[in-house]
Parts: structure tokens; sequence; C-alpha cells
């Protein structure tokens, strides 16, 4: 008997012909595997009860970077002439429907090879194999063999080539295979030195020894590093890089290095220690660690070697170092030399880079790990691009995010691919790589979208590059209110299909009327978007100043609460020709947008407690994680918030802020005040879904990822019978958006409303 079978998801790049080759011998069939555009296909012919055993082997097991999504056979005719099972040619005539391989963080294999003396790739710095090593940041179209990626103008030697097809290798069609002899060399050039592969890493070695500022090429572009127990040097990278307090990562050697430095569960080994091998948020211990690493945070963002590279030189080191995105602050980050020497020469005192080209940039993902699982903050190198399996067919659409943490995503024959982080959109070599991003995704699949799908906000990066587009390709172009966008994303996220009440709480987002929503309940199904219910507007004088300093917002709850009088009660806050300067905006409504939002509620609550910096925070979410740090851990009886009748329903926070400030006054610590605000905001969420009647809770928005916030929500929600669904694999923050877009804009161009075609003045 003779099956045609085709396996779809994360089935290249990840050593699933290898798989499939061995899975076959062991069931003994004959037949062949190939790549193909859409997938792996494979033709095994033998007795039935073998065969069955294979394409369970299929859908059960696989390589540990692999994904199969969809298995699909048929019979065929037998094949007298075939006597053994091969892997052959790939094919070129299907459409490319395969998800673009991640990249694999160092196996234990290679690790143990590149540290073993005597070893053909010992100190190697590029050395990969099957399980392991540059994907999709090398491969320019599918199918993936090393013709269709940058190592196609390295020629393997012969050892490289025997290996490569030996079955019995580890490398057995490990298409970045490479060498000493054959593959990738480091170049190091500093001031004084300019040297090449084994003395190049041993320069850079003594450079970051010296305390010294290293730009190192990686695997999706440069990154910066530094001695991360020396606060001379740290300090120095932050002047340099422009980055006053935003917490570092840190790139440890081991996970028993890690545990010198910080708390590590078993479950965060785990994660350290994938494939995919993200930046995790631990626990901080009293530690070797420079302060400026991460200014007054509890928790230190680990890592370990991604990459040989990254192994040689901490190990060489022989201390934990800073790693860090290769770009002056707010920037996206280089990613050839030319453009590090240029943009990175006042901030780099030396550059390690190499000769493979990097076709597409990647970052590090970042996680963290709570109770309820593993929540993605940044969705990047390891994670992305990846595949999200939709619960329905759609048609193509491109959706562009929005102006932070931006994505871009392709939903295509049912799924929705997403890309790596992009990052802000502020500048202009934001929104050139965020276009880039797009351009590449469509010509990668070669994919003509429907439609095109953006926010509502009419002066992001991303909407003009969508406006763009859609005149471009002629076709309708849908704008998704931010907030339905982060609902609906976590909806595609866990399957969802029905109506879901959605908790959308963060920073801003346009909203419909033209407001800076924030703090919504809005009920969902498909490209409908009820608003029930959402906090009671205040003001934010200033405008984007308030958003840099908490201040700012808490005077705007004052003033609402208080009118002239909130200049008493904000006392020590401002000088005293600052307050009043401020108050009469508030009085005159000059510059003093309003706002629903949570985030903004959270920083407004910091500066009340005393948590937050005095004047402006020096990064997002500064103030409101000082929140989430101070509250302790049991829970606190909430402040009163009443819920308006009528729809939608408004959440009176005055009632709070008079609580709360006689708390403060009375000496109750902040630790307390800060947890009695937390089970406010989990007791709204009851109210609100008990109002609703909606079974169904997705929560989404940045606010989410506050783990306490988040736990808080989910347990009260949960004891009053609601099942509740919050982000997972997709990030809870900006990051998802363009997920929820895509799948908003199917459904309306499926029904046939909504969509803004150019030049409607809709």
């Amino acid at each position: 008997m003779r099956l045609s079978i085709v396996a779809e998801g994360i089935v290249q790049g990840v050593g699933m012909r290898p798989f499939v080759y061995r899975a076959a011998l062991e069931h003994e069939l004959v037949g062949w595997v190939r790549n193909d555009a859409d997938g792996i296909r494979i033709e095994a012919q033998g007795a039935l009860e073998h065969l069955r055993a294979f394409v369970e082997t299929l859908e059960r097991d696989g390589p540990r970077a692999g994904r199969v999504t969809r298995v699909r056979v048929s019979e065929i005719p037998s094949s007298p002439s075939d006597t053994h099972f091969r892997i052959v040619a790939s094919a070129l005539d299907a459409a490319p429907r395969a998800v673009l391989p991640p990249d694999l963080a160092m196996c234990p294999a290679c690790a143990l090879e590149v540290s073993t003396p005597g070893a053909r790739r010992y100190r190697y710095p590029f050395t990969n194999c099957t399980d392991c090593g540059p994907r999709a940041t090398i491969v320019t179209s599918l199918p993936y063999d090393r013709a269709r990626t940058s190592m196609k103008s390295f020629v393997m030697c012969v050892a490289c080539r025997a290996e490569y097809e030996d079955p019995t290798d580890r490398r057995f069609h490990a298409e970045p295979i490479a060498c000493p002899d054959c593959g990738p060399t480091l170049e190091m050039k500093s001031r004084d030195v300019t040297a090449r592969g084994e003395r190049a890493l041993e320069e850079a070695i003594s450079c970051l020894r010296r305390g010294e500022v290293l730009a190192m090429q990686g695997l999706g572009g440069f990154q910066l590093l530094v001695d991360a127990t020396r606060e001379d040097a740290v300090q120095e990278l932050r002047r340099r890089k422009g980055r006053e307090a935003k917490p570092f990562a840190v790139l440890f050697s081991s996970c028993d290095d890690v545990r010198r430095h910080c708390s590590l569960s078993s479950r965060e080994e785990r994660e350290l220690t994938s494939p995919s091998a993200p930046i995790a948020l631990l626990t901080r211990r009293v530690d070797g660690l420079a302060p400026s690493v991460a200014p007054r945070q509890p928790r230190i963002g680990a890592m370990l070697p991604t990459t040989p590279l990254h192994k040689l030189l901490v190990e060489g080191v022989g201390r934990p170092l800073v790693c860090t995105s290769g770009n002056v602050s707010e920037e996206p980050m280089c990613v050839d030399i030319a453009a590090a020497s240029a943009r990175l020469a006042d901030v780099a005192d030396a550059f390690l880079h190499h000769d493979r080209e990097i076709v597409r940039p990647v970052d590090d993902s970042v996680v963290r790990l709570d109770p309820g699982g593993t929540t993605v903050l940044r969705r990047a190198r390891g994670l992305s691009p990846g595949a999200l399996t939709l619960a329905e067919a759609t048609p193509t659409v491109l959706a562009l995010g929005a102006q932070q943490k931006s994505t871009v995503a392709l939903a295509i024959h049912g799924e929705v691919i997403v890309s790596p982080h992009v990052g802000d959109l502020h500048s202009v070599d934001g929104a050139r790589l965020h276009e880039a991003t797009a351009r590449d995704m469509l010509r990668f699949f070669d994919a003509k979208p429907d439609v095109i799908a953006c926010d509502l906000h009419p002066d992001y990066a991303s909407t003009h590059l969508a406006e763009r587009l859609a005149a471009e390709l002629a076709v309708p172009l849908v704008r998704v209110q931010h907030h339905h966008a982060h609902v609906m994303a976590c909806a595609a996220e866990h399957g969802l299909t029905g109506r879901v009440l959605g908790l959308a709480w963060d920073g801003a987002g346009l909203g419909d009327d033209g407001a800076l929503w924030g703090g919504e309940a809005l009920v969902c199904e498909g490209d409908t978007c009820r608003r029930v219910g959402h906090l009671r507007p205040f003001a934010l004088p200033g405008g984007e100043a308030a958003m840099r300093e908490p201040r700012r917002a808490a005077l705007g709850l004052l003033h609402a609460v208080f009118g002239v009088e909130a200049i008493d009660h904000a006392a020590g806050m401002f000088s005293s020709s600052a307050s009043r300067t401020l108050v009469t905006m508030l009085e005159r409504r000059v510059s003093t947008p309003l706002t629903t939002s949570v985030g903004r509620l959270f920083d407004a609550v910091a500066a009340l407690v005393g948590v937050a910096p005095a004047g402006r925070v020096r990064f997002e979410g500064e103030a409101a994680m000082a929140l989430e740090d101070a509250a302790v851990a049991d829970e606190a009886a909430p402040y009163p918030m009443p819920l308006s009748d009528g729809t939608p329903a408004v959440a009176d926070w005055g009632p709070l802020v008079r609580a709360l400030l006689s708390d403060v006054r009375s000496g109750a610590p902040a630790g307390l005040v800060a947890a009695r605000f937390h089970a406010t905001l989990a007791a709204l969420a009851e109210t609100v879904a008990a109002r609703c009647g909606v079974r169904y809770v997705v929560l989404a928005g940045g606010c989410f990822q506050n783990a306490l916030l988040t736990r808080l929500v989910k347990g009260r929600l949960t004891a009053s019978g609601h099942r509740v669904y919050t982000a997972r694999e997709l990030s809870p923050n900006d990051g998802a958006l363009s997920v929820g877009q895509a799948l908003v804009a199917s459904r309306s161009l499926a029904r046939g409303g909504g969509a803004h075609v150019p030049g409607d003045p809709r």
C-alpha cells in the first residue's frame, strides 16, 4: 500500500525531513520525503499496519522545535520500483504555505562540541545542526533549502558535505551547516585593533573585561554587551545609549550562574533552556550585579547563550554580561556592520561582526512565568515568525498593528502569521523597518491581500502605510478600533468565535468618539463591538506630557474631585506656580484631553501613593510597575468604585480617590494602599461581568502585563462562574493588535461591511 502524505505547520528548518527519514526506516517503509512550498510532502509504501504507525508518529512526535498542524493522507498507486526511502529535491511549483521556521537556540550537543578541545568545531561561533541555529534570519524563500538562504555563498567543505548526507548524523540535511574551513568568519574592529577568526574573539573578550562596550552582530542583528558586574560600565552604556533606567537583559553562562543571582524554578529553567530560549523575567536575589542593570527593580531579564558566539563571549569574560539591542534608544537595532558603524559609533568601543547576511532582523523574545502559565511579553526570536491556526477560513488580510510594540500579521489559508516584534514607529528608521517587514511578508508568501487592516488612529505611521498599500494594491482598507483589536487578538488565540466580554485596559487608544480610551468593557462578536462600560473620564493636563509624568495624571484626578482645591491636595508634587498653571489649564480645558485609561489611572495612583518617580517616568510603565511591586502579597479590601446604570456604564473612581487619600494621610503603608487599589479593579471587573451576563471574558491590553492584576481579576471572575481567557502565546500589549485587526477585517469583508476604501470620505 502507498500513501501520499502532506504535513503542514512548522515543518521546515526544524529537522523534519531527517525525522521522517528515520521514522520511515524504523517502520520498514520505502518512498521519499521532500520540502514543498506548502509543507512537507511524503510518499510512503509498506504494510498497512506500518503505514498507520508511521502517520501516528508524524502526528504525535517530531523534532523538538517543529509543530505539525495538519496531516493530509490519501492512497495512491504503489510503485514496484521503490526499494528504499530517500530525501529528494524540493518542489518549487506551489505558492508558499509553510510557516517560516523560527531561529533555534544552540542545542546541548552543539554546546558540548564547541567546548570540546580537539573537536572539529571547537570554539567555532557558527556551529549548528538540525536541532538548532539560524532559520528565519537567513531564509530568502521557501522551500527551506540552503540555496534559498544566505548560506548559499558558503560552499560546504568535504567534511561538512559528508555530515550533511549521512542519515545517521545529527547534521543530516542541516541547511546552515558550517565549520571553520567553509563557514562564516568573525571580524573585530576597534580604534586600535582589526582581527579575524579566533583572534577577533579573544580581542572582543579583552574589550569586555576592560569594561568597554562591545557591539556584537548576533543572530538577528547587533547587540550591545558590557560587564554586568561593573557599575561604571553599565552607567556608561546607559549614558551612550540614551536609556536612563529601563532594565537591561543579562546574559548568564549557565543555569547555575542564573541561580547565583536570581530565583529559578524548574518551570523557568525549562523556559530558559527551550529551543526558543527567551529572556525570562526572574526574581533577583541580593547579588553581585551592578545596581544600574535594573535600577530599583525586583526582577531581572535573564537569558542563556542562544548561539555559540554568546557562549564563547560570556564564558570567556567569566562574568554575566548586559546584552541589549544594538540601537540608540527608541530606534530599531542595527543589522549590518555599515549601519552599526554609523549609528553606534558614539555608543560602542569595538565592533564584532561576521560575513553571514541577516535576511530579516529579529530581537530577543521576553516572557514572564506566573502560577497561571507563561505570558509572552515580546514575541520575537525563537517564537516568531509563527502561525496561529484560526477557527475559521479567512480571506488574505495584511494587518499592520499600531504605533508602539508594532508587529505585522498576514492571515492566509486559515492561519495568521505574525512577524517578530518590530517595535515603536516614532522614528523614520522604525517606520522603514515596519514597511520592509510588511512587504517582505507579502513577497515571501507570494500573497496579494484581499483587504488591509490598521488602527483607527489617523496619525500612526502604521495607518499611513496601510493607506499607501491599500491604494497601491487597489484593495479595501478596514480601520479597527484599538481595543476591539486587543480583545479579538486574545479571542483568536483561544479559538473563540462567539460573543465575548472584553476588558481592554491599557495606556491609550483612539476611541470611536475621538477620545483616548483605555478602560473599556466591550461586548465583541466578530467585527461588531459594543461599548458597555468604561472608566469615568478624567483630564490629562498637558496631554502627552501627562503620559510621561504620573503626577499630572494625579492632578487631573484631584481636580475632577476637588476642583481648584486640587492645588492643596497636590502639595509637594509641583511648585506652587506650576500647580496654579496646571489647574488653570484644567479649569479652562486648555490642552487637557480626556481619557478613560486604566494605565493612566495606575500612573495617577502611583503618584498619590508616593511610589512613582517625582518627575517624569524614565520608561513606559515605570510607575505602574512600581505600584504592582509595592502591593503586599495578600489580597486587601477594595476601595469603593461604583458603576452607574445605563449603557455604557461608567465606573466612578471619585470615591476611590477620596478613600485612598484618607488612607495615605492616616499613614497606611504604601503596600496596603497599592494592594487595595489592585483589589478595587478586580472587584470592578466582577461587577461589570455580572452586569453584562456574558460568560466568556477576555482580558486584554497592556495593563494585563501586571501579574498581580491579572491574577486577582481572573480569580474573582472565575469564582463567579465566568470562563476567563488571557494572552499567552500572543502578548497582552500592542504586539498582538495586528492579529486582532486581521480577524476583524476578515469578518468585516465576509459580511460586506465596515471597509473604508481609500478616498472614501468615511
